[in-house]
């Protein structure tokens, strides 16, 4: 079970936000007063890799690439990435860019657009991003900053069928991203479940205590990613007991 980082951006600066509230009474759960490239360099300095810098919204190119220069290879980068400016953000220093909206567009999976990302970067530096939301007991992808149901769903035949074309998978819980409410225990087990490539769960962790029970329901299968929970983010988690707590779990 890996730690996998996170450095979220909006408006150029390094946040934690609810990120359902993003276009609509926008909720700041932390505002950091260092640069993206101190937190890269405190994951580089920690040997933790394989974190996404996520950019929320427009004016935060410069600030993605200052991270990713700081950490190169270490670091994935998602927030408007296309098959038009993915290369950039590799060669700014990404080891994988990340996509959602781009292959989800008007609430269906663009193929497409799909193939075409694909074709640029190659599958081996694509990470298909699945913020899903529960909907009469199945999860669904979506978009459109999580406002907009798409006929998607996250079951195991959708997911061995978009593993042919990543190399990992990120799947943000939105119900309890930026929440800290606790993880979504029923989609954990879900993903453990269809998962056979590398994949990285988002949302409601706040505690060692879940991140136990988050070992416990994956079967130590998944990446789990921390965010506003975490001191340095503003949160009660010490970051140094949740660096230890995840080194007995490797």
């Amino acid at each position: 079970m890996e730690f996998r980082p996170c450095i979220d951006l909006h408006d150029g600066k390094v946040k934690q936000i609810v990120g359902e509230t993003l276009d609509n009474g926008l909720v700041e759960n932390f505002v950091s007063e260092h640069t993206s490239s101190y937190y890269a360099e405190l994951f580089k300095r920690d040997g933790l890799k394989g974190g996404h810098v996520i950019m929320l919204g427009p004016n935060n190119e410069a600030a993605a690439k200052e991270a990713l220069s700081a950490y190169p290879g270490g670091l994935q980068v998602g927030g408007g990435i296309t098959a038009n400016n993915a290369t950039e953000y590799l060669e700014a220093g990404a080891s994988h860019v990340i996509v959602t909206s781009y292959i989800f567009k008007d609430g269906k999976l663009n193929w497409d657009h799909l193939h075409a990302i694909v074709d640029k970067v190659g599958k081996e530096r694509l990470v298909i991003d699945l913020s899903c939301k529960s909907r009469d007991g199945r999860w669904y992808v979506v978009t459109n900053q999580w406002k907009l149901f798409s006929d998607f769903e996250v079951n195991a035949e959708n997911i061995a069928m978009l593993e042919q074309y990543c190399d990992e998978l990120l799947v943000h819980a939105v119900d309890v991203e930026g929440k800290q409410s606790g993880i979504q225990q029923s989609l954990v087990r879900d993903l453990a479940a269809w998962t056979t490539i590398p994949t990285t769960y988002a949302g409601g962790a706040r505690s060692l205590e879940d991140i136990a029970l988050f070992y416990t329901l994956s079967e130590g299968k998944l990446g789990l990613t921390i965010g506003s929970a975490l001191s340095i983010f503003g949160g009660s988690l010490p970051y140094e007991e949740a660096l230890k707590a995840f080194e007995q779990y490797q």
